[in-house]
């Protein structure tokens, strides 16, 4: 089976979601701790999602999404 193209920067799915999640939260103008305390998230985690040390789950996904005004389907937008 061969192998499928995951993002454009060729890196995993976990890195590129999290520089997008970062992206995004850099033109909301929020800080990690501003969108961990908006989403109910912690900032550590939040930071580990954004290094793309963490694997999130679809409900945290929604919540980043809701904090940040956008669509969930916008913070999966590079993968």
């Amino acid at each position: 089976m061969p192998a499928t193209k995951i993002s454009n920067d060729k890196v995993g799915p976990r890195v590129a979601f999290g520089r997008h999640l970062a992206e995004l939260r850099r033109r909301a103008g929020l800080s990690q701790e501003a969108l961990a305390l908006e989403s109910g998230l912690a900032r550590s985690y939040l930071g580990g999602v954004e290094r793309g040390q963490r694997n999130i789950a679809l409900l945290n996904i929604c919540r980043l999404a809701v904090a940040l005004s956008v669509r969930p389907s916008e913070l999966l937008q590079t993968l």
